[in-house]
């Protein structure tokens, strides 16, 4: 048998298609491909596929659907400002995907990521007015720990009770705050805690016994 489980596909996809994407940026940013141009290969790419709310506003505005717009919900997640933004939401991925996997269907890893990037573009739409890309996993990642959180919560796996299953997204999010306050906060906190309540519900939808388990968590409660 092999030392460690190995990691559900959706999991791998993931995170291949993230580092990918980004080795490309990162190789282009050091001028090992693409020529003296394709230093603005990232600039131009979040541009192109990061999340833009005057986009959505447009759309609304003049009763107008383009999916070149709407692809935008789905493409902005594998895009990153830095290589060192990427690493840390593949680590997300690859650590919280494989803790969800083991206990939901492989697929839903992935349900899970992209709802949740979905639902943090929409709230980061409903949330501002500005013109500030967004872009990045971040919102797909605090999907996973909000299923993650559910998980625990429910007691699908390990022993937390109550509040205990809340830990993680809480020391996560007083992470960020503690970074907004020293470097200057940024809009992008709606679209993750949006993501992790998207993941927080879509798990309890995916989960086998997930209804039951809430009415057991209930009662003992």
């Amino acid at each position: 048998a092999p030392p460690f489980n190995p990691l559900p596909w959706s999991v791998t996809l993931l995170a291949v298609v993230i580092f990918s994407i980004e080795l490309v940026f990162t190789a282009a940013g050091a001028g090992l491909i693409g020529g003296p141009e394709a230093t603005g290969w990232r600039l131009a790419a979040l541009e192109r596929f990061g999340f833009l709310e005057p986009l959505m506003g447009w759309m609304i505005e003049n009763h107008v659907l383009r999916w070149d717009y709407v692809s935008r919900l789905l493409t902005y997640p594998f895009f990153h400002g830095t290589f060192t933004h990427a690493m840390f939401v593949t680590v997300f991925v690859l650590a919280l995907g494989k803790l969800v996997g083991e206990v939901l269907a492989g697929w839903s890893v992935l349900l899970i990521f992209m709802g949740a990037s979905v639902a943090g573009a929409l709230a980061y739409w409903l949330a501002w007015d500005t013109a500030v890309v967004l872009f990045g996993g971040y919102p797909g990642a605090y999907g996973l720990v909000g299923a993650f959180t559910f998980i625990l919560w429910a007691g699908l796996a390990g022993n937390a009770t109550g509040l205990q299953a809340f830990t993680l997204i809480a020391f996560l999010a007083g992470i960020q705050l503690v970074f907004a306050l020293i470097v200057g906060g940024g809009y992008d906190w709606v679209a993750d805690l949006a993501g992790f309540g998207a993941g927080f519900g879509l798990a309890f939808l995916v989960s086998p016994g997930g209804w039951a388990a809430v009415k057991r968590r209930v009662r003992r409660q």
